[in-house]
Formats: C-alpha cells, sequence, structure tokens
C-alpha cells in the first residue's frame, strides 16, 4: 500500500478501454543502433517542478548513454488499480514498470516479469540497497524487481497540542497505554480536538489494523500463507484499546468511518493529537492541509514490536530483450538508486526547489551509500529533523513486516470489523475476530 493512501483494488477491462490505455512498448529499435525502453511514473504535467525534475534526468541519462532512447509515459498515480492487471495481461505495459512491493509476487505468478537475475551484476547499486527490500522481489531465489523507496508506518503527533496538554512533546508515546493516556488529555483541551484518529473505510481501516497488530506482536496470517491469525489476543488487544478509546474516553471523536484525507485534514488544522502514517504524510500535511513542520512530528509505531513496510519498485516486461532488461536497469541506476542524487536523490535542487529534505525516509541503502544519501540529505535539510529522531531511534528496534498477500481483499474483511468497533458501542470483538478470520481463511484458500 501507499502510505498516502492511494488503495489497490483489481478491476476488469473491455478491449475498447485497454486501447485506450494501450502504452507499451517492447520494441527494442535496435534497427537505428538505439535501444528503446518505454518507463513509467513519470510525474504529470500539473506537477511541474516533479515533471522538470524527471525530464531533466532522463535528458541527463540519454547524454550519457547515446545508445539509449527512453520514452517515458506521466501518470498520476502511478499505477492506476483499474488498468494494471489488463495492461498486464493485454501485453501493453511499459518496458520498465512501476508496481508496490506488494505486487511483486503476483506479477511473477502471472509470469508477465523478466528475470533479472543474470542482469543484476550490472546494477552498480543493487548490493548497497536494504537487503530486506530485495527480498521483496526475489521469488524462489531468482530476481524480479528493484526497489526504489521504502517506508514504515509510525505516530505522526503535533508538538503544539501536546504542550498544551501538559504532555512532553519530546517524549512520544512508545506504548498503546501511553497512546491511550496522551489521546485522553489531548481530548480533553476541548473545541473539538481529537486525541487519536484511525481509519475505518476504503481498505485502509483493515490496512491500519494490520499495522495496529503487528505492533502488538501478533500478524494476520500464518507464515505459510493458508490460515488466518486474527483471533487471538494480539487481535482482541487492538480493537479493545480503539473500543475503550472511542467509547471509554471518548478521545477519537464522534466521527468515524474515516480515511486517510480526514485525519491530514483534522492534523493540518491543529484538531488532531496523533494518527499512524508515514514520513511521506508530514510535506502533505504542511503544503497541502496548512500545518507547520515545526509543529509536525514522528514517533515509531508505539507497542516496540513491529511495523507494516512498504513501498514501490520496478520490474520489467516479460517481453524485454536483453538489451531492453540492461538498458533498463541502467536509467533505475541513474535516476533512482544514486546515493544523494538524481530525481529522489538530489537534495541540493530540490532544496532550491522549496522540496522538503531531511524527512527520515525513504531510507533504502545501506553502508557506505547510506552514510553518503544520509551526509548529502543532512546538508541540505530545510525540515526541523530533530522532531524525527525519536523514529530513527526506535525504529533500529523494530521489526519490519510486510503486508500479507491477497493484503486488499483483506483488508476489505477487516474495515468492516474496525468500522464496527468504532461506530457500535456493543460491538462483540469476539465475534467480529471468528467471522472475520472465517472470510479470510476463504480468501487464502482461493488463493
Amino acid at each position: 500500500m501507499r502510505s498516502t493512501g492511494i488503495r489497490r483494488t483489481v478491476a476488469a477491462l473491455g478491449v475498447s478501454a485497454l486501447a485506450l490505455t494501450a502504452c507499451g512498448g517492447n520494441t527494442d529499435d535496435s534497427a537505428s543502433g538505439k535501444t528503446r525502453i518505454t518507463v513509467n511514473c513519470m510525474p504529470p504535467k500539473s506537477a511541474k517542478v516533479d515533471r522538470g525534475f524527471f525530464e531533466e534526468d532522463v535528458a541527463a541519462f540519454e547524454e550519457q548513454n547515446p545508445d539509449i532512447d527512453v520514452v517515458a509515459h506521466d501518470a498520476f498515480p502511478c499505477q492506476d488499480p483499474k488498468t494494471f492487471d489488463a495492461k498486464l495481461a493485454g501485453g501493453q505495459m511499459e518496458d520498465v514498470f512501476y508496481t508496490y512491493f506488494t505486487d511483486a509476487r503476483h506479477v511473477v505468478d502471472i509470469n508477465q516479469a523478466a528475470d533479472l537475475t543474470p542482469y543484476v551484476k550490472e546494477l552498480k547499486s543493487y548490493g548497497t540497497i536494504q537487503q530486506q527490500l530485495r527480498d521483496i522481489y526475489t521469488v524462489d531465489g531468482k530476481i524480479y524487481g528493484v526497489p526504489r523507496t521504502g517506508y514504515s508506518m509510525g505516530l505522526i503527533y503535533n508538538r503544539a497540542l501536546f504542550e498544551k496538554a501538559g504532555l512532553d512533546p519530546d517524549r512520544p508515546p512508545t506504548t498503546w497505554a501511553e497512546v491511550r493516556t496522551a489521546a485522553r488529555k489531548i481530548a480533553g483541551l476541548g473545541g473539538g480536538t481529537v486525541g487519536y484518529a484511525d481509519y475505518s473505510a476504503q481498505n485502509q481501516g483493515g490496512w491500519h489494523f494490520t499495522a495496529e497488530l503487528y505492533s502488538q506482536g501478533g500478524d494476520v496470517v500464518s507464515p505459510d500463507g493458508k490460515k488466518a491469525t486474527i483471533d487471538t489476543p494480539e487481535g482482541r488487544a487492538v480493537l479493545q484499546t480503539l473500543h475503550d478509546m472511542r467509547w471509554t474516553d471518548d478521545s477519537m471523536g464522534s466521527k468515524q468511518l474515516l480515511v486517510i484525507n480526514d485525519a491530514q485534514q483534522l492534523m493540518g488544522s491543529g484538531k488532531l493529537g496523533m494518527y499512524l502514517a508515514a514520513p511521506d504524510n508530514i510535506p502533505i500535511l504542511v503544503k497541502e492541509k496548512g500545518a507547520a513542520y515545526e509543529d509536525i512530528a514522528i514517533a515509531p509505531m508505539p507497542g516496540g514490536r513491529a511495523t507494516l513496510v512498504g513501498g514501490d519498485g520496478y520490474m520489467v516486461s516479460k517481453k524485454a530483450s536483453p538489451a531492453q532488461i540492461r538498458a533498463g536497469l541502467k536509467w533505475l541506476d541513474h535516476m533512482f538508486l544514486t546515493p544523494g542524487d538524481g530525481f529522489l536523490g538530489d537534495y541540493a535542487r530540490a532544496k532550491r526547489h522549496d522540496a522538503p529534505v531531511g524527512l527520515p525516509e525513504p531510507r533504502l541503502f545501506t553502508g557506505a551509500a547510506d552514510a553518503k544519501d544520509q551526509q548529502v540529505k543532512k546538508a541540505n535539510a530545510n525540515v526541523p529533523v530533530g522532531n524525527y529522531q525519536p523514529f530513527l531511534d526506535g525504529n533500529a528496534s523494530l521489526d519490519m513486516k510486510i503486508e500479507p498477500p491477497h493484503a486488499q481483499q483483506i483488508y476489505s474483511v477487516l474495515d468492516g470489523v474496525v468500522s464496527a468497533v468504532l461506530t457500535k458501542e456493543d460491538a462483540d470483538i469476539d465475534r467480529l475476530l471468528k467471522d472475520a478470520s472465517g472470510k479470510i481463511d476463504g480468501i487464502l484458500a482461493r488463493g
């Protein structure tokens, strides 16, 4: 899942709709002496600064590699859930195409991804990428993709409200009991202030239930992916905490069935104390929702056990030629995988254009590559990096857990569980978990 709230659902398209979206390549154009690759996820024209960065970087790549022709297709979001599967099935996907982490195995299972194993040795940066992120695109020992960014969930909180409520903003909650206490104090400020907000619609409630279950040491499915594991003490603890904050403490407000934009609006307006999100929410809160960087901080996931991680990367079409695979990997190296440089890593350029520099994620690299990336980021930081130190410190001791298989179908089931607890004071938690567990078992059985 994207941490900013873009959700993935599978939809079937008719032939006419597919024809409109046809933009695949898979012709290497070797007769012209050049290898031609199509790529996606170019920012749309409406995002003028990012679009300019992208075009500038593609031009620089082509100048350095005159034998490669890059044809970029813009898109927002980078992966359209209404067309993704249809484009794959119809052979219309770009040669080098964007995927969420949760797509990797699916694309491999339907035999639409090129095996990159023989080629990654030519990817200069591959060995510097965090192993747990590389593993996401490794299936049965073969490499089918390259990570581009990664995120982990944490607790975003409003320092100003913490201070008003008599809480220490430099000591954010580290347990769910502390979250509950802090939420009560913040809600007690009155004036429509909400202590803690959570999602419960559009699959986002299930997404957050999963993150909260991880934080308690639980899991959604068994290690073999065959059975639900939510009907457990950890699952009940998640729902009981939400129930008690909503109905006993009255610290979550009366309006429920929230989605990510609702929480962002509340936080941006200074009316929300805490909600779960990744660091990429912070510039949205400031640039779009009216918050100030000085007021917004992030702490690690409460509970001290684990946190949900997600992110994205690129895969290569099954139809790509060896020359196109090599060209695509070179392009990825140039655009996204050079520490302190490229579309995502040129922090000096970002700072010149008033883009936020200094957020704690994404953190893609390890070792010397990470040190260089962090050094360049720190030198160009234009946000209060101290506000994010608790997140960095706390994450070091957490397990990083990816989303479950069949995530969107499972999240849809869990949405009903979370929404029931937050809208019905007499919700039967044991019954909700038992029923949801049966439905998830059915999803897993169907594969």
